[in-house]
Formats: C-alpha cells, structure tokens, sequence
C-alpha cells in the first residue's frame, strides 16, 4: 500500500511539472522539456512545483527551472555559492547563493558541461547538510 501511494504522489507531481511545461509556448517548452527530460534521468531526482517553477529534488532542492519574460529559460542551481563552477558555466547574477545558466534556444545546452554541475550539486546534496544561514536580528 505504501509503494502505491508513493507511486501515486510520484506520478502526480511528475504530472504537474510536464503540465507546467506544456502550458508555455515555443522555444521555452522546448528548453524546458530538454532540461526536464535530461535532469529526470539521474537516478532519485525528482521533480515538484514549487514557488509555482518546476523545482528537481533528491534529499534537497537542487536546481529548478525558471522561464523569463523574454523567452528564455534559467537553469538556476540553489546551493551554487558552494560549487566550483570550474567550467564558468554559472552566472550569480548580483545573488549570492543561487546562480544559473540562461538558454535561449535548445542548441545551447551543452549537456557535457550541464552534466559536471549537476554532478557536482548531487554529491554536495548527498555529502553536505543543507542548512539555511539567516542573519541574526
């Protein structure tokens, strides 16, 4: 009874993020899906809305795909102020924690570089507590 309703809460959030996609137009729901398809194949991601985005989960959030008004599509990692961002793939954009990659179209995901991040944020997400740090007031 307990896998069923697991498959069934798995099988309706899945559900909610492919009908989120599918509710955006062109080359947006393009990127999404390819971002959504390519991140749902490492083993116990998951993905929920949240914050009315599709976020990816494994012990924490990970990363979440966030579309802008101009058409393109942000791949934001929430913990990037901890990774390495070796390859320089990550923008902060003025924040300090998250930080992303924008796509404008699905010929620029270059899912070798994609891949090292996403690595990375799995082993972080799998080794180092997430704690949220607020300022003392």
């Amino acid at each position: 009874m307990l896998a069923l309703q697991a498959s069934f809460f798995l099988s309706t959030t899945l559900t909610a993020c492919l009908d989120y996609i599918e509710s955006l137009d062109g080359e947006q729901r393009r990127i999404m899906l390819v971002l959504h398809q390519f991140l749902s194949t490492y083993p116990q991601v998951t993905c929920r809305i949240r914050y009315r985005v599709p976020f990816f989960y494994r012990k924490t959030w990970l990363c979440y795909l966030n579309p802008q008004k101009n058409g393109s599509v942000e791949l934001c990692f929430v913990r990037a102020n901890e990774l390495s961002n070796e390859n320089g793939l990550l923008d902060f954009k003025n924040r300090t924690q998250v930080a992303g990659v924008t796509y404008f179209a699905t010929g620029e995901i270059r899912e070798d570089a994609l891949a090292e991040v996403v690595q990375e944020a799995l082993l972080l997400d799998e080794t180092v507590p997430y704690s949220v740090k607020r300022p003392r007031g």
